[in-house]
């Protein structure tokens, strides 16, 4: 299998996950903690990381480590293909209802005047950094 084929299959597993679906709908436009992934979804943070992992392969998402805390955000795909179905789905998680109510809960934890106490240091959702070369 050539390489191009073997991304765009990598690609298309990674999406066909609810789980990846539910992580990337969180995500956004914005830049998360692992923390708040657990939170929301109500799973253990191995599992989590292991659908982040698989998504950062298939190059739909980009992680930073601050301390030991990992941060995800999305990635621009470098295939035109790949971005455009990309952006459809992200669309589509958009309008979706159960994915509206995830994203509400999850502003809801993040403004809350007193967040669950194993959330109250972690660094809230926030815009991407922009990163540069010498990180």
């Amino acid at each position: 299998m050539s390489k191009n084929r073997a991304d765009l299959v990598l690609f298309f597993r990674a999406l066909a996950d609810r789980t990846r679906l539910r992580l990337l709908n969180l995500i956004g436009k914005r830049e998360v903690c692992v923390c708040f992934f657990v939170e929301i979804l109500g799973t253990n943070q191995p599992k989590i990381s292991r659908h982040l992992a698989y998504l950062r392969r298939a190059g739909i998402v980009e992680a930073r480590r601050e301390g030991k805390r990992m941060h995800y955000r999305m990635s621009e795909p470098a295939d035109q293909m790949m971005k455009s179905f990309l952006k459809g789905v992200r669309s589509w998680l958009d309008e979706d209802e159960a994915m509206k109510k995830e994203r509400l809960r999850l502003d809801n934890i993040c403004s809350a005047p007193k967040p669950p106490a194993h959330l109250r240091k972690a660094p809230l959702p926030s815009a991407p950094r922009v990163i540069s070369g010498s990180e």
